[in-house]
């Protein structure tokens, strides 16, 4: 069967189904932008999967550097995901330097060195979910994204280290390690280990080490998250998936390791709609 959909909106539902679900509760007149930053965001967490080698993938991502970079020549670049990220860029006045940021960030995924440190981490998952939470609110309401910029850092780490341990299976099997060196020192085992699927109980602590971390970037978050205009709440509404993602984590961590932790459908579609229509709740106090 033939799409009727344009090539960005079928990227990014194709690739990024809980993202395409999300801008559907966005403004129509906003929804192209904010496909055209997921679709982006899909075409370069998808460079790996597409080479052999790191070179062709630094190759690649350079592409996308001059392509931003060079915009202002207005000739199209022929590829359509560009082609829409520069007109979102120009039209929302998004600043070039998160896209360079982003792009400088992603060469990690070309290469199997395992991640450093903690810090290392949560700053690799500023830059780039972090990135796209901020863009998004830019996008949706230049006037309160700032205020919300340090929120959207804690989202976008929350957000980014609960897929990282959904995709951990799939990391693993390609020698990547994006659970950093002190996070397993501490679980007594190491990336060499842990990637090769040594010392189960090691690698078990490490993994739940790094759903606490994911669960201190959401709190961080959830403690703010009722002050987030209704303007705003589309970039930040995969948050709202969190929750239920490391709940399925934690009920069976060992299980997460060797196979990719989802959630049913409906229950994705429930979460989003209740928050898009309700927003966050105040934290419990007990």
């Amino acid at each position: 069967m033939t799409s009727t959909a344009d090539p960005v909106t079928d990227s990014v539902r194709t690739a990024d189904h809980d993202r395409y679900l999300s801008t559907l509760y966005a403004p129509q007149d906003r929804r192209s932008a904010l496909l055209a930053l997921y679709a982006f965001n899909a075409e370069i967490a998808g460079v790996r999967d597409r080479i052999r080698e790191p070179l062709p993938g630094e190759v690649r991502l350079q592409w996308w550097r001059d392509a931003i970079a060079n915009r202002a020549a207005g000739a199209p670049t022929g590829h359509p995901v560009a082609d829409a990220l520069i007109d979102t860029i120009d039209r929302y006045g998004l600043p070039e330097a998160a896209f360079q940021n982003y792009l400088e960030a992603r060469i990690f995924d070309l290469y199997d060195d395992p991640m450093p440190a903690r810090t290392d981490l949560e700053g690799y998952c500023g830059e780039t979910a972090g990135a796209v939470i901020q863009l998004a609110a830019m996008v949706l309401d230049a006037r309160a994204a700032p205020d919300f910029a340090a929120l959207a850092g804690h989202a976008g780490c929350a957000q980014a280290i609960t897929g990282l341990l959904r995709l951990l299976p799939l990391h693993r099997a390609r020698g990547q390690c994006f659970v950093p060196r002190d996070i397993l020192a501490a679980a007594g085992t190491t990336p060499e280990e842990f990637v090769g699927g040594m010392n189960a109980a090691a690698a078990e602590r490490a993994f739940a080490a790094m759903a606490a971390l994911a669960g201190e970037h959401l709190s961080a978050f959830q403690a703010a998250a009722k002050d987030i205009p209704q303007t705003l709440r589309p970039a930040f509404l995969l948050l709202a998936l969190v929750p239920a993602y490391l709940d399925r984590i934690a009920s069976q961590p060992a299980k997460a390791l060797t196979k990719p932790a989802d959630i049913a459908g409906w229950k994705r579609h429930w979460l989003l709609l209740t928050t898009a229509s309700r927003g966050w709740r105040r934290p419990s106090l007990t």
